[in-house]
Order: structure tokens, then C-alpha cells, then sequence
């Protein structure tokens, strides 16, 4: 029996939170440590399960099946294909950035209402954040997706109602109300979707008399399975209702700018960079492959949400005040672009929508915890309240605009590749579609910049004229990302091997090829 590696990259973090939470309660340094070292773990083990991943291999690789709930037909599957292969590493990879960021952001503090903040508590509810999120990315068995899908909520609503953002400009009564409110808000949305979920999963089940995603496909494909038209669209839409609201995309998209806005730095990070992204993971690997048909159905309105998402996000990103909520009403623009990828039904869009989902997170977790970084020091998340921080502070204000010149998918740094491929897919199959996406980025260079203009630019202001720019520990967490960010926009080949034969097999899963061109090249 071979070595359970994709078990290992899950278990690993989901150890590291019990010993984690097991530290005494006076070693908060110690047990920052401990998430430090297995976060760092997990992501040698992702390295490995990259490395030992054959991208013209089987489909689905490292796989293990052991029965689990046996009178139900539900089995313990899991396999990783290029999809799933590059977003256990892109987790993997961002965590320990997680926890080096929010290093501070559970100590204690002296509050009117001397509110406590578990330290052990907050790094082991990333950590098992961690596990859950790497699980489903490799769960190839229904039930167990949906058992990871709902049971990820609970660590997340935690971390934004427990330990929310310091820099609020209300009274602690008003904060905590605040943070309850988008820590309920979170829950409920996402409930919603799972609830219907379940009903689509239990459906699912009482047609194909399995949950294993790869019996399900054997038999579409063989024909051994027909679902009638009107079961498959309903199965498809109780899916993509619940997807939709994790990705998410407009209009279920409102719980993101409460839970980033009030969550900590680092939290948000984890919600847009990583979990949010087993949504739009779950479109590709889940509507796509079991609903086929449903899927071609449905796509005409996806895209017109799709676009609606990309320039309503950028467009209330540019008449935002809050330095956050900027940035997660710019990453609903960005699932915009990733779910018009997926449903453009090309190998240009899937490719573009896979890799942007790897470099929204890079270049989000850079913008966002350099944002932490600077909030934290002027107490303050109101644009208005900074100017003149490149004066003061040049490192902090060079690496903000790197993070935010990759945002606007700048050509040289990694989202720009994406973003392109996505509009070329894209353009290819619905050329209007394409046109209207490509305003989203001149938006996208609109609030971006501006951004940068008004808190970094123009005179110093009184409150920033002491800043201190970034320390080492700081330096530590944005250099990697940055530095990943420069060379996959110039470099992307290395994730492109290992995505475009995944997504060959889904546009087979489709029956979908690419347009020909209309022009003949000539001979």
C-alpha cells in the first residue's frame, strides 16, 4: 500500500491545531510556533504532492478509496487532477504568510471591555481552516466535499466574530456589534447555499445510486447513466447556487465586504485567496463534469452575471472610503472575470480561470496584508485618513503599489497572463461578452490607482509623519509574494503543464471544442 500523501497534506495542519490549541495559555509565542512549523509542514508536503504529479498522466492521481459510511454508499475518495494539484500548493503556500502577518493580531489588548483574545485559539482555527480547505480540493467523493463545503464555516465564523479588525472607528460596544453581524452574515449566506446543496446531493445519490465523482462520470460517459433534462438542471442548479454564494458572485455576493471589512488582515486574506476559492474550485470540478448539459444550458446567464459582477464590483470599488472593503469589492470583480473563464466553455478561458484563481490569491494576499500592515499602524482603515506615506514609510508604500499594480493585472506580473487568457477564451466564443469585460479593467487601473494616489501620495499627513516602514518579520511575508507575483507574469509555464490537460479533460467532459477562426491563416 502506497504512502497516503494527500491524507498527510490534510492531516498535517488539522494536528497542528490540536497541539496547537493544546499550548498553555502562557506560551502565546510558543504556540504561535508551533502553527508556524506545521503550516510550514503542510507546505513541504503540497510541494512533494506537486512534485510526484504527472500532468500527462491519469486524470486523477494519488488517489485513495477506503469505505467510510458503507449502508449510504459513501467512501473516503480522494485524488488530485492539475486543478486540484495547483490550489492544495496555492493553500499550502499561503498560510504560513497567514500566521507570520497576523503574528500580533491575537495578543491581548486593554479594551474598555477588556476583551480576551485566545492566541492558541486564532492560529488553530487557521490552521484548521487549512485542513478542511485541502481536503476538498481533493475529495473526488460527493458527500465528502459537502461534509468539508459546510463544516469549513464553522473555524471561519470564529475568526471574523472573535477576532475582528482593532482599527474601527466606533466604540468597542459598536465594533463587536459590527463583527457579529458580519461573522452571522457569513454563516447564514453560506448555510443557505449548503442547505440546497444537501438537497442537490441527496438527489444526486437517488439517481446515480453513488456519490463517487468518478463512477458518476464513468457512467454519463458510457451512457449507463441518463439523467432526464429537468432532473439535471435542477441537480446542476442546487450545486451551482451554493458555489455561487462561496465564490462568490453577484448578486449573493454582499456577505464578502461585511466578513473582509471587519475581519483582521489576515483573516480576509483567508477568506478571498483561499476559501473562497474552492467556490469557483468546485464549478470546474463538480457542475461541470457531473451536469454537462445543464451546465451549456445555463451558461448564457452565468456570463451575464459573470459580467455584471466584473464592473458592479469595480465600479463600487472605486466609490469606496474603506481601505478593505476597496479591496473585497475588487475581488468580486475578480470572481467575475475567474466564473466567466469557467462558463466561456474554452480551453482559453478554463486555463485563464484556473491560473487566475492561483494569482488573485497571490496578488490579493499582497495587497491586502500590505494594507493590514499600514492600517495597523494609523489605526485607521478610511482612505482619507492617510496621504503622504511613501515620504515616511517608501518600502510599505512601493510594495502596496506592486500589490496593487498586480490587482489591475499590470502586464509583467502574474494576473495579467491570467486575465488575458480569460478575455481571449472569452472573446473567442461570445465576442460581446469579452468587450464588455475588458471595461472591468479599465475600471480596475481606476480605483487601484487612486487608491495609491490618496494614501500615499501628496502631503504628509500629521498622523503618518512617524510611521515606521516594514520590519523584517513583515518583509518576510510580502517579498515571497511579490517576488512570485514578477515570476509568473513573465514565467507562467510552470502552472500552465499542469492546468491545461485538466482542462482538456473538462472540455471533453463538456463535448465542447474550441471556434475555429473565422480568418484562415495563411499557408
Amino acid at each position: 500500500m502506497s504512502f497516503p500523501i494527500l491524507t498527510a497534506t490534510a492531516l498535517l495542519p488539522a494536528v497542528g491545531a490540536i497541539v496547537t490549541a493544546a499550548v498553555p495559555a502562557a506560551r502565546r509565542t510558543a504556540a504561535k510556533w508551533v502553527a508556524l512549523l506545521f503550516s510550514l509542514a503542510t507546505l513541504v508536503m503540497a510541494a512533494i504532492v506537486l512534485v510526484r504529479f504527472e500532468p500527462g498522466g491519469d486524470r486523477y492521481q494519488l488517489t485513495e478509496s477506503h469505505a467510510w459510511i458503507a449502508d449510504f454508499g459513501v467512501r473516503y475518495e480522494l485524488g488530485v487532477d492539475g486543478i486540484g494539484v495547483v490550489m492544495v500548493a496555492l493553500t499550502a503556500l499561503l498560510i504560513p504568510f497567514v500566521i507570520l502577518a497576523g503574528w500580533h493580531d491575537a495578543d491581548p489588548v486593554e479594551t474598555k471591555s477588556s476583551r480576551w483574545r485566545p492566541t492558541q485559539g486564532f492560529f488553530a482555527l487557521i490552521l484548521m481552516v487549512e485542513a478542511m480547505v485541502v481536503l476538498s480540493f481533493e475529495a473526488t467523493d460527493v458527500f465528502l466535499f459537502y461534509i468539508l463545503f459546510e463544516a469549513m464555516l464553522i473555524p471561519m465564523y470564529f475568526l471574523i466574530g472573535g477576532f475582528g479588525d482593532r482599527a474601527h472607528s466606533g466604540t468597542d460596544e459598536n465594533a463587536a456589534a459590527q463583527r457579529s453581524y458580519a461573522a452571522v452574515k457569513f454563516l447564514l449566506y453560506n448555510l443557505a447555499g449548503g442547505l440546497i446543496m444537501l438537497a442537490a446531493v441527496i438527489g444526486l445519490y437517488v439517481v446515480a445510486g453513488s456519490f463517487s465523482l468518478s463512477e458518476i462520470a464513468e457512467a454519463r460517459a458510457s451512457g449507463s447513466l441518463d439523467m432526464a433534462t429537468t432532473t439535471e438542471r435542477l441537480l446542476f442548479l442546487g450545486f451551482f447556487f451554493a458555489f455561487a454564494i462561496k465564490a462568490p458572485l453577484w448578486p449573493l455576493h454582499t456577505w464578502l465586504p461585511n466578513a473582509m471589512g471587519e475581519a483582521t488582515a489576515p483573516v480576509a486574506v483567508l477568506i478571498t485567496a483561499v476559501v473562497d476559492k474552492v467556490g469557483t474550485f468546485a464549478m470546474l470540478r463538480f457542475c461541470l463534469q457531473l451536469f454537462p448539459e445543464a451546465s451549456k444550458w445555463a451558461t448564457p446567464v452565468i456570463i451575464v452575471l459573470a459580467l455584471v459582477s466584473i464592473v458592479y464590483g469595480a465600479l463600487l470599488a472605486v466609490g469606496q472610503r474603506d481601505i478593505k472593503r476597496l479591496i473585497a469589492y475588487a475581488s468580486v470583480s475578480h470572481f467575475g472575470f475567474i466564473v466567466l473563464g469557467i462558463f466561456a466553455m474554452t480551453s482559453q478561458g478554463q486555463s485563464g480561470a484556473t491560473l487566475y484563481m492561483v494569482n488573485h490569491g497571490l496578488s490579493t494576499a499582497a495587497l491586502m496584508l500590505v494594507a493590514g500592515f499600514l492600517i495597523s499602524r494609523r489605526g485607521s482603515r478610511l482612505i482619507a485618513d492617510y496621504g503622504g506615506v511613501q515620504k515616511v514609510a517608501p518600502v510599505l508604500a512601493g510594495t502596496f503599489l506592486i500589490g496593487g499594480l498586480a490587482t489591475l493585472s499590470l502586464p509583467g506580473l502574474a494576473p495579467f497572463v491570467s486575465e488575458f487568457l480569460v478575455l481571449v477564451g472569452t472573446f473567442a466564443a461570445y465576442p460581446v461578452a469579452g468587450i464588455i469585460a475588458t471595461f472591468g479593467i479599465v475600471l480596475a487601473a481606476l480605483y487601484t490607482l487612486v487608491l495609491y494616489q490618496r494614501t500615499m501620495t501628496g502631503p504628509v499627513k500629521t498622523e503618518v509623519r512617524t510611521m515606521p516602514d516594514l520590519k523584517v518579520r513583515e518583509l518576510a511575508v510580502v517579498a515571497p509574494l511579490i517576488a512570485l507575483l514578477l515570476f509568473l507574469g513573465v514565467f507562467p509555464k510552470p502552472l500552465t503543464e499542469i492546468i491545461n490537460p485538466a482542462v482538456e479533460h473538462t472540455m471533453s467532459d463538456v463535448q465542447k471544442q474550441d471556434p475555429r477562426p473565422d480568418v484562415e491563416a495563411a499557408k
